[in-house]
């Protein structure tokens, strides 16, 4: 099975996942709250399609583990993104679920309390999570 295609398409989810998060963050702000909630379901939802992606793709690849092939300055900061995004999206994980449940139960105080600092640190994964792939796949040219 070619999986070639999967590192775009997880970077494509991504960035929708960062336009959904900006989207709802904005639709909030000004007061739209249904607009809002609904964004942020779409949000969790590519979320989710991206960790399933995500999941499959290092399964179904040999070896398992995709190494930066680059060994200059770049190397250092591509390691440092990726282990700040890998060790932020499991710590949130729980939380977002949370957010989620927060939601449903229409807790609002607690569900605004902890999206203040969730929702910072969701689209620093997101936005990291495409960096991540440019870097490795187009800068370093991983893919090659």
């Amino acid at each position: 099975m070619d999986l070639s295609i999967f590192p775009t398409i997880n970077a494509s989810l991504n960035a929708l996942t960062t336009i959904l998060l900006g989207t709802g963050y904005i639709l909030i702000k000004r007061g739209h709250k249904k607009a809002h909630g609904i964004t942020m379901a779409a949000a969790f939802a590519v979320s989710a399609v991206f960790l399933g992606f995500y999941l499959f793709y290092h399964y179904m690849k040999e070896g398992n583990v995709t190494r930066y092939p680059l060994e200059d300055f770049s190397r250092t900061i591509y390691l440092t993104i990726l282990t700040s995004h890998t060790i932020l999206a499991m710590v949130v994980l729980p939380f977002i679920f949370a957010l989620l449940y927060f939601a449903i139960k229409k807790n609002w105080d607690k569900h605004k309390k902890f999206a203040r600092w969730v929702w910072p640190v969701w689209m620093y994964i997101s936005v990291t999570g495409v960096v991540i792939y440019w870097m490795l796949y187009h800068y370093a040219g991983a893919g090659r």
